[in-house]
């Protein structure tokens, strides 16, 4: 999950950065100066779009590692250090990728994966998913992030984003310049209330395209889910560590997994939500059994 978040944090910070220097430089003064033109700012807005998602992608490994505080293992202290390195290294070769880079973190059982290029990537697992978790289960969810990498989801979320950030530049400067000449009076150039609106549409049109975001990263889930019992030639594994990350034990599933804290929500928070609600990850899973 936090691979998704950080990325989704990262590129709307980005894209809002790129967004004020732009209008600071006159770029949308420039496009408006003599009406809207369509064209120019469809070419501005994909190259600031997809501009902003690379930029998040290439320093997502570099964010991830500041925010969680992970500590990159470089030369593994003991036995459990050195079982994990191995173990994800023996999972990377498996995948057909590059060794990433392992690290440790301190938080609540948790991991992810990221990086921008297959055989540069980072994968990364807190303290508390390390005491709280069997190695066999560890294994699976160490085999769930190399599959997300070994899937390239980073770069596909990345191209999604891309694409999302394309429309959100370009629908909210032509908001911002409807709203500006109908409402302000506002006959040449750009004026104040053009930038207000531009503004506060980016903001509103950004978080619709990471409800899209949100739901691709859904579905790849169950891809990656999918990934690590393939590569640990059985789904059980994966199953007790979805069911340790629902709140519950090991053994028959029960009837609903719901009100487990990392299950999903209900309502519009399950629309924002990165990942399936655990219920129908195990489900999903025991089809494959």
């Amino acid at each position: 999950m936090k691979r998704i978040v950080l990325f989704i944090a990262t590129n709307l910070a980005v894209v809002l950065l790129l967004s004020i220097v732009a209008s600071v430089l006159g770029v949308d003064r420039i496009l408006t100066q003599n009406g809207l033109n369509l064209e120019n700012l469809l070419w501005f807005s994909a190259i600031m779009g997809f501009g902003g998602a690379f930029i998040s992608l290439l320093i997502s490994k570099q964010v991830a590692l500041w925010t969680t505080g992970a500590h990159v293992i470089t030369s593994p202290e003991g036995a459990h250090e050195r079982w994990l390195v191995d173990t994800v290294h023996r999972l990377a070769d498996k995948a057909n990728i590059g060794r990433p880079a392992v690290a440790i973190y301190e938080g609540e059982p948790n991991a992810f994966a990221t990086g921008a290029f297959k055989n540069s990537a980072l994968v990364a697992v807190s303290t508390g998913l390390l005491e709280s978790m069997s190695r066999e289960e560890v294994e699976a969810v160490l085999g769930h992030e190399v599959t997300h990498i070994s899937n390239g989801d980073m770069v596909t979320l990345t191209l999604i984003q891309g694409v999302l950030n394309t429309f959100v530049f370009f629908l909210s400067r032509v908001v911002g310049f409807i709203v500006d000449r109908a409402v302000f009076r506002t006959e040449r150039g750009v004026g104040p209330g053009f930038y207000v609106t531009v503004l506060v549409s980016q903001l509103v049109f950004g978080i619709l395209a990471s409800l899209i975001v949100a739901y691709f990263s859904r579905r790849r889930e169950f891809r990656a889910d999918a990934g690590s019992a393939r590569l640990l030639g059985t789904p059980q594994p994966m199953i007790g560590a979805l069911m340790r990350l629902g709140g519950t034990q090991p053994g028959a599933l029960p009837q609903s997994l719901a009100t487990a804290g990392v299950a999903g929500s209900p309502g519009w928070g399950a629309l924002f939500a990165s990942h399936p609600p655990i219920e129908q990850r195990i489900a999903a899973l025991q089809g494959r059994s």
